[in-house]
């Protein structure tokens, strides 16, 4: 279809992949130096953001700028060696990044279910050991397509992925997406109900059933605190010496300062839920119809058509998750925020 593009349409195209890749690398390299040089970031959760960061500056620098050539060509004119070193580094942090999401998931999972003994182990080696293995299972999906690409090396035209073998095409798409996804559903739905409960606990209650009526009267504008005069009237009744028994103008004092921690607290977890339901929306949307496409089309072989400007579009959905993933994993982080702020006027 390139070839059928005019040149004004190729040079619009050129500019605008042009301009998503650089943004990419922008607001990735910005998350990484934020958390380089706050030390208030200095956290095992904030390393696996900042590893993250790295992946995705790694998508947008090793494999964005190739693709935004072959994408506005169509022709690869770059030789084997590069087009095996590209696909390879591809399939590696694309899949890192994604896998990325899943242990920045689980560890919030964790953060949350199981607070007390969670932060014991929540370290920096820790985090290490979960972004290495993270590496290492990238490159075990990366690496068998090397073996059988010298194959077809005469065909250097073309620079994609050999869907002939099926069960690789099956292995790689699970791993690298349905299985991740599945986990990211699973932890986020325990994370949300988790959230839920919490807020329903933080929320203040309405006064008690056995108060007949209330007043809220405040000491003063600006006072700290306000008290709660109540009229009640106990069921009557004889004391040791035969007399009835009233309760009147009963006094509560409520401190303002729990309230207003509560409902602090109740606001940020409504603002947490709504970063997760953000950040797996995103991830689905970008990364689906790329891995649909990718394992329908190897089982179904011819008859099942795609036109190549779909396919081609759906792949930039997918690496369109690397510049999201920053934004959305720091503009809802208030300590992020302050310090990027921080760094542009220091800047």
């Amino acid at each position: 279809y390139q070839d059928a593009t005019p040149l004004s349409g190729k040079i619009v195209l050129a500019v605008v992949l042009a301009l998503v890749t650089l943004a990419t690398v922008l607001s990735n390299a910005f998350v990484i130096a934020t958390v380089y040089q706050t030390r208030k970031l200095h956290t095992p959760a904030n390393y696996l953001i900042a590893s993250l960061a790295v992946t995705d500056l790694l998508v947008s620098i090793l494999v964005m700028p190739i693709s935004t050539m072959y994408t506005v060509t169509g022709k690869w004119t770059l030789g084997q060696i590069v087009c095996d070193i590209w696909l390879s580094s591809d399939i590696t942090c694309c899949t890192a990044s994604i896998l990325h999401l899943c242990v920045i998931a689980l560890d919030r999972y964790w953060a949350i279910t199981d607070a007390v003994e969670y932060s014991t182990k929540r370290t920096p080696k820790r985090a290490a050991g979960m972004i290495a293995l993270v590496w290492v299972f990238s490159i075990c999906i990366s690496m068998p397509p090397l073996f059988w690409r010298q194959a077809k090396a005469e065909e250097a035209s073309h620079c994609v992925v050999n869907t002939d073998h099926v069960l690789y095409t099956v292995y790689s798409t699970v791993g690298a997406f349905y299985f991740p996804t599945l986990l990211l559903i699973a932890l986020y739905g325990r994370i949300y109900v988790e959230a839920r409960s919490r807020i329903l606990k933080q929320t203040p209650k309405k006064a008690g059933k056995r108060l007949t009526r209330a007043q809220l009267i405040t000491d003063s504008p600006g006072s700290s605190s306000s008290v709660t005069s109540i009229n009640s009237k106990a069921p009557e009744g004889s004391s040791e010496t035969g007399s009835p028994v009233y309760m009147n103008q009963v006094k509560v004092k409520v401190s303002d300062a729990l309230l207003e921690k509560k409902k602090l607290t109740a606001a940020r977890e409504r603002k947490a839920t709504k970063t997760l339901g953000i950040i797996l929306g995103a991830f689905i949307v970008c990364w689906l119809p790329f891995f649909i496409i990718s394992l329908v089309l190897p089982i179904c072989k011819g008859a099942c058509w795609f036109h190549m400007a779909i396919f081609d579009f759906f792949t930039w959905l997918g690496y369109l998750n690397s510049l999201i993933n920053p934004i959305i994993y720091t503009m809802s982080n208030e300590d992020f925020k302050q310090a990027f702020h921080k760094l542009i006027r220091f800047r």
